[in-house]
C-alpha cells in the first residue's frame, strides 16, 4: 500500500458512516492484540476546547521529556495531523504500514459477516498501533463524538478523564438536554482515574460529579474564576492560577484562559499519577503551545483570524472575544457551515458585529451547507451578504472590502473542514505580497 492507495482506502471507508458503540471497535482491537491496553491515556471530552486543552497538555509533557502521542479529529490542514508524537506528524510510510495491518483485520471481520469498522474506528486503531510501536510514555486522546460510545472509549488504562465545556451539540446523537449530553461524555471516566472538569453548568456538573463518585474517581474542578491578574492580548496573554504565578500563553481569545486552567489542573493530576512536570518545563510548554484554527492570527494587514466556531457555545465565545479585542473596528466575516449544525444560532450570536458577511461551501459534500443556503439564512438577520464560489474568492473579496483600512479585521469561522484551505490561501497570498515589496522571498 502506497500513500495514494492509503488515502483512497480511507475515502472508501466513508461508506460505513458513523456508528456509535464499542462492539466493533473491541473486536477490531482484539484482532490487533489490543495495543491500547499497553498504553496510558489522558482522555478528553467536551463540546468546545478539546483540541486546545490537548495541545497544552501534550506540549508540556513533550517539553518535560515524556514521549507523548496525540490523536485528534478533525484536522485543519493535513490528514496525517491526526497522528502525532511530540508534535511531529506520522510519516506517509508509517501511516501505510499501520493502516495495512488494520485493513487486514477489518476485511477479515467483514469476511466473517461482522460489521465492517468505520473510518474513525480504523483511524483510532491505527493510532493505537503507532503509539505503541513508538513506545509512547503517554497518549493524549480526543474523543470523536460524545464519550461513552465513542470508538476511543475502548481504552481501559485512563490516567485522567478531562472535560472541557459541555454544551448543546450533536443533539440527534447524544441527547436533547445538557444532562443527557453530559452523561454521554462522562462515560469516559474509568475506575479510580483522575477526573478534571472545567466549571460546568449546575446540570452538567452534577452528572460528572455523580459519574466520578460511582467510579471512585477523584474529581478536580478547573474554575477559571480562580485565575487572577489576567492580561489579555492577541499575541500573548498572562494569568496566575493557584500556585502558578504569571503563566504566559501565546494562543489568543478570552476563552483560552479557561482552556489553559483545565490543562494546568490536568498536569497537576498527572503529577499525582506518576508523571511529574518541573515548573520551568510547564511554563515553557504552556508558552510554546500552538493550535491551528482556534482564534488563529493568519494575516496581519488586515488582521486575519481563523476560528473553528461551529456551534452555539463556540459562537458565543467568539462573539465575546471579538467584542473584547476589536471595539469600534470594522469586522468582515467569512462563514462556512455544515448543515447538521445549528447554523441559525451561530448566525444569531455573531451577526451584529459584522459589517459584511461572505459565505462559502465547505468541501464535505454530503454534510456541507451550500454557501447560497447559508447566505439565505444570514439575510434573515443581516443585509450585507455575498456568496463566494470558492474559498480563494472569499479571501479576495474580504481583502477588497478591507481595502487600506489598517484597523479592519477579517474573521473566518465555522467548520474546520474549509479552514485549512483558507489558511493556506491567506498565508500564501501574504508571502507573495511581501515578496513583491522586496521584504522577503517565497519559500
Amino acid at each position: 500500500m502506497n500513500y495514494r492507495e492509503a488515502m483512497a482506502y480511507i475515502e472508501d471507508l466513508q461508506q460505513y458512516g458513523s456508528v456509535m458503540g464499542l462492539e466493533t471497535m473491541r473486536e477490531l482491537c482484539a484482532r490487533l492484540e489490543n495495543p491500547q491496553d499497553q498504553l496510558k491515556f489522558v482522555h478528553i471530552a467536551g463540546t468546545n476546547g478539546k483540541g486546545s486543552v490537548l495541545a497544552y497538555v501534550s506540549t508540556v509533557l513533550s517539553v518535560a521529556g515524556y514521549r507523548t502521542g496525540r490523536y485528534i479529529s478533525p484536522t485543519v490542514q493535513e490528514y496525517r495531523e491526526r497522528f502525532q508524537i511530540d508534535g511531529r506528524v506520522i510519516t506517509q510510510s508509517g501511516l501505510c504500514k499501520y493502516l495495512e495491518q488494520v485493513k487486514e483485520a477489518a476485511e477479515a471481520m467483514a469476511a466473517e459477516e461482522l460489521p465492517h469498522p468505520t473510518a474513525f474506528e480504523v483511524e483510532t486503531a491505527v493510532a493505537f498501533l503507532y503509539f505503541l510501536d513508538k513506545q509512547c510514555d503517554i497518549v493524549v486522546l480526543e474523543t470523536g463524538l460524545g464519550g461513552a460510545l465513542d470508538a476511543t472509549n475502548v481504552i481501559t488504562t485512563t490516567l485522567a478523564a478531562v472535560f472541557t465545556s459541555v454544551s448543546m451539540d450533536h443533539m440527534g446523537v447524544l441527547g436533547d438536554s445538557i444532562e443527557q449530553i453530559a452523561a454521554a461524555k462522562a462515560g469516559i471516566i474509568k475506575d479510580k482515574c483522575y477526573v478534571i472538569s472545567a466549571k460546568q453548568t449546575p446540570e452538567a456538573m452534577k452528572v460528572i460529579r455523580q459519574a466520578a463518585f460511582v467510579r471512585k474517581a477523584k474529581l478536580y474542578t478547573a474554575d477559571v474564576s480562580r485565575a487572577k491578574n489576567v492580561r489579555y492580548g492577541m499575541t500573548g496573554q498572562h494569568f496566575s492560577y493557584d500556585k502558578y504565578k504569571n503563566i504566559a500563553i501565546t494562543m489568543a481569545g478570552q476563552f483560552q484562559i479557561e482552556n489553559a486552567v483545565v490543562a494546568l489542573e490536568t498536569l497537576a493530576a498527572l503529577g499525582r499519577a506518576g508523571y511529574p512536570v518541573a515548573e520551568d518545563k510547564l511554563r515553557l510548554g504552556m508558552e510554546q503551545t500552538r493550535w491551528r484554527g482556534r482564534f488563529d492570527v493568519i494575516g496581519k494587514k488586515p488582521l486575519f483570524i481563523a476560528d473553528g466556531a461551529h456551534n452555539e457555545d463556540a459562537s458565543k465565545r467568539l462573539s465575546e472575544s471579538l467584542r473584547f479585542y476589536f471595539t469600534n473596528r470594522r469586522i468582515i466575516y467569512i462563514m462556512g457551515m455544515l448543515k447538521d449544525k445549528e447554523y441559525d444560532k451561530v448566525i444569531r450570536n455573531t451577526y451584529e458585529l459584522a459589517e459584511h458577511i461572505i459565505t462559502v461551501t465547505p468541501p464535505l459534500t454530503d454534510r456541507a451547507l451550500h454557501g447560497y443556503e447559508l447566505a439565505q439564512a444570514v439575510r434573515e438577520y443581516h443585509d450585507s451578504v455575498t456568496v463566494a464560489d470558492s474559498v480563494q474568492e472569499a479571501v479576495e473579496i474580504a481583502y477588497l472590502l478591507a481595502g487600506r483600512d489598517k484597523d479592519c479585521v477579517v474573521i473566518a469561522f465555522g467548520s474546520l473542514s474549509y479552514l485549512g484551505e483558507l489558511i493556506d490561501v491567506v498565508e500564501h497570498r501574504d508571502t507573495i505580497r511581501r515578496d513583491s515589496h522586496g521584504r522577503s522571498e517565497e519559500n
